[in-house]
């Protein structure tokens, strides 16, 4: 792929000026340079990436380094501004807008102090490592032994990320106290008396055939004593810091506006989940309006099942009657493998390009679950022999209403962020850092845009799934409401919960999970819906121009042809694509 970028770039490099050429080459220099320095400073992202050679560590998260850190990225942004912008062609002022807007990201993000919470209700630091085992390579002696030096130092890490922590418990910067009931499970799952009984014994448990014989016992034991004196020891003091020192001192407030600095980390968190400029009030005002909209669909659809009651006793009757739940988990699962199957089937008549990487139906791992979303898309590590996992949450199945299950599938697999991820991975001729880069706005925005998209497609068997669908989309336009309301107006948690479950079908539980997210994750819930509504504008608009010479197929490679992008440059690509369209 390197190969390839560089072929791809040296062309591109033909059909330019020489002062422009020089510009590009300073530019993809610097991008190469940060890129390295990136995987060297991020062992654990460079494994994601395919890159094994520091698969032996962990990085380093001392306070000396994130200030070194900082002050790279600093150097790194006064380089990027001595780069004449003005002489690059326009594919590589998009690469210099999307570098510039992540390295500026990156230093507000330290010096807001951002660091000082790595975890929040949904996930955390200890959360992604418990699943190393899914992300490392396990096929050679060597990636057994990268792996047991990993599991060795994670006390050393989880020290260091208790040092933040402490920084943060004495600013003022943690999460807040109202979402934290419960969430030791997530610590307490890997503190086990046996190695075996541990997620990170698994490897140890069946070693493929390229693992010699005579190795395999040596490995073992040293797996043993990894699990029990580095896995286990590192959860065990973390768990020890949170009931004793970070739950009697975590914030009362929950506010993003009550953290120190706190107006502007809110404003910053905007900038970076929308990667628009508006204020916490012209968000609110958006979101009221889409709440407005929706309910008049939801309220159509309720009329078209006959129900006599009024809307929340439709609720009630959703949120409770056994038709709309599962009976076991592999009910559940199956159910969802069921509907992602018949969504495979109309991609060809919606996607001219499609990726090569296949993906699976899993649950949600049990150490996670009771705090987690209803579902979750995770990536294959690049280069890896695994597929992209859709997780479903198979925890309490009386929270996981079966109405949702069409919309979830269309938003977590395909067309949705397997589909968007895996093409992004599959592009050639962008820089790296484009490549797996995430934008939420972007990645979030498609995968709500696709849960309409099935309505289209004929993917929601009846007139309770199109509810369920409604419901999800009513649940993304509250979350405009809601995040604003708690980070910039005062709400409460009450507040938060009483609106999202009166405007909702979403089970109680779910609804208490998905405020305490919104509180301990500011910002992020608001890129769905503003991602959504930007796409199904730019797509009108093209439908507008080309009328019948509009190819929704070439619409959707378009919108997906360039990687995760900011909205703005998103705009762009499908405006210089329709002035392309009149010409043809």
């Amino acid at each position: 792929m390197k190969r390839q970028c560089a072929v791809l770039l040296m062309v591109s490099l033909m059909t330019i000026s020489a002062h422009a050429a020089d510009e590009v080459v300073r530019l993809h220099a610097l991008f190469d340079r940060t890129w390295e320095t990136n995987l060297k400073e991020s062992p654990m992202f460079a494994t994601s990436v395919g890159r094994h050679e520091y698969d032996d560590r962990l990085g380093s998260s001392t306070m000396a380094d994130l200030e070194r850190r900082n002050a790279q990225e600093k150097a790194t942004l006064a380089e990027l501004k001595a780069i004449d912008r003005s002489k690059l062609p326009p594919e590589e002022m998009v690469n210099y807008d999307i570098f510039q807007e992540q390295i500026e990201n990156g230093i507000a993000s330290f010096e807001l102090g951002e660091y000082q919470m790595p975890f929040n209700a949904d996930s955390g630091f200890h959360s992604g490592f418990s699943r190393l085992a899914q992300n490392m390579p396990m096929a050679t002696v060597k990636d057994y032994e990268n792996y047991i030096s990993r599991l060795n130092q994670w006390p050393r890490h989880v020290r260091e990320e208790i040092a933040l922590m402490r920084i943060g418990i004495a600013r003022g910067m943690t999460v807040a106290r109202a979402t934290l009931d419960g969430y030791d499970s997530t610590i307490t799952a890997h503190i086990v008396d046996d190695p075996e009984k541990s997620v990170f014994w698994k490897p140890f448990a069946k070693f493929p055939s390229t693992v010699p014989e005579g190795d395999r016992e040596r490995l073992r034991q040293a797996g043993r004593k990894a699990v029990m004196e580095g896995a286990v020891v590192g959860y065990r003091e973390f768990l020890d810091f949170f009931r004793n020192e970070y739950l009697p001192h975590a914030r009362t407030t929950l506010g993003a506006s009550e953290l120190p600095n706190g107006r502007a980390y809110y404003a910053q968190q905007i900038r970076e989940y929308t990667t628009l400029d508006l204020t916490p009030e012209q968000i609110h005002q958006i979101g009221l309006s889409e709440v407005e909209r929706i309910s008049g669909e939801m309220n159509a659809v309720m009329k078209e099942v006959g129900f006599k009651g009024d809307f929340p006793a439709f609720l009630v009757f959703l949120r409770t009657d056994p038709r709309f739940y599962a009976k076991t988990p592999e009910e559940l699962l199956m159910r969802a493998s069921r509907i992602a199957k018949r969504i495979d089937g109309k991609l060809p008549s919606l996607f001219k390009t499609l990726p090569r990487l296949p993906y699976t139906v899993e649950p949600v791992p049990a150490d996670i679950a009771p705090k987690y979303t209803s579902g979750r898309y995770v990536g294959a590590p690049e280069g890896s022999t695994q597929p992209g996992i859709y997780w479903v949450n198979t925890y309490m199945l009386e929270s996981r209403p079966l109405y949702n299950l069409e919309a979830l599938t269309l938003h977590e697999a395909v067309p949705g962020h397997h589909l968007q991820i895996a093409l992004s991975r599959e592009l050639t001729g962008l820089p790296n850092f484009r490549r797996f880069s995430y934008i939420s706005a972007f990645g979030e925005g498609w995968g709500l845009y696709c849960e309409w998209l099935g309505l289209e497609a004929g993917i929601y068997s009846d007139p309770y799934s199109n509810f369920g669908r409604l419901t999800y989309e009513m649940w993304r336009a509250c979350r405009l409401v809601v995040d604003t309301g708690i980070h910039s107006m005062g709400w409460t948690r009450k507040q938060a919960i009483d609106y999202l479950a009166s405007h909702t079908a979403l089970p109680l539980h779910e609804v208490e999970t998905e405020v305490d997210r919104y509180i301990s994750w500011p910002g992020q819930a608001l890129s769905y819906k503003l991602g959504e509504l930007k796409i199904k504008e730019l797509r009108k608009r093209a439908e507008g121009a080309l009328g019948p010479r509009f190819d929704l197929r070439a619409f959707h490679d378009v919108v997906l042809g360039s990687g995760a992008v900011p909205l703005k440059v998103l705009e762009a690509n499908v405006d210089r694509w329709i002035e392309t369209q009149k010409t043809h």
